[in-house]
């Protein structure tokens, strides 16, 4: 599947250097996947031993997401990028979130590189075609597991019917979930293209590894 990805006026004045990598790949979904929470386990134990609290914003792919809402109209420190919550709950001593085999590793590969990743099933995205935006006041957005999420002034995806995924929380009308056949993972470079492509191919390993993927595509966008 292609998808047409691009990106807004809005979002190119606000942060002209963004850059974004999709990986597109068939999968099989479980509960539970004692390989990947190893690594899941073995990266919680290298942050909370080597990291201090006070810097989680300062990593640089974190700082420019912050950034980057901040140019949008949002205030970081209260909606916080997923990977910056995700650190930081690890490092209050609270483990992450067992969901399944996809969201848990889409969740690691964003606590490992910054990156604020969406994951969506494919088969659920109205169209191929997806924007990325700035969110409007009073825009409708379910966040998962949130309830309703004021988007404004957030960056986000919208494919035909609306928005789907901001580097917050995604929506829980594309939510991945056991009967996932086919994933997006889109990594938004806030920070530009440094960093982007390890990211997609650690999205690719990871799921060979554990979702019986052949790692599928990676599609570049700007």
């Amino acid at each position: 599947m292609f998808y047409n990805i691009t990106v807004s006026e809005e979002i190119k004045l606000a942060c002209p250097i963004f850059r974004g990598a999709a990986v597109y790949a068939e999968v099989t979904n479980t509960t539970f996947s004692e390989g990947l929470w190893e690594e899941i386990n073995a990266f919680t134990e290298e942050l909370t031993t080597t990291t201090v609290a006070e810097d989680i914003k300062l990593q640089p792919v974190i700082a420019a997401t912050r950034e980057a809402y901040k140019h949008c109209g949002k205030d970081p420190s209260r909606y916080r990028p997923s990977a910056e919550a995700l650190r930081r709950r690890l490092m209050r001593g609270l483990a992450l979130y067992q969901i399944d085999t996809l969201v848990d590793l889409i969740n690691l590969v964003s606590l490992r590189t910054g990156y604020s990743i969406g994951g969506f099933d494919a088969d659920k995205i109205q169209g191929t075609d997806l924007v990325l935006g700035i969110g409007r006041a009073d825009e409708p957005f379910e966040g998962i597991g949130r309830g309703v999420l004021n988007i404004e002034g957030l960056p986000v995806y919208r494919d035909l019917t609306g928005g789907i995924g901001t580097p917050t929380s995604d929506n829980e009308r594309t939510k991945m979930d056991l009967e996932t056949r086919h994933i997006l993972a889109i990594i938004n470079g806030y920070n530009g293209s440094d960093g982007l492509e390890e990211a997609a191919e650690m999205i690719q390993d990871l799921l060979k590894k554990y979702a019986s993927s052949d790692g599928g595509s990676i599609q570049y966008f700007l």
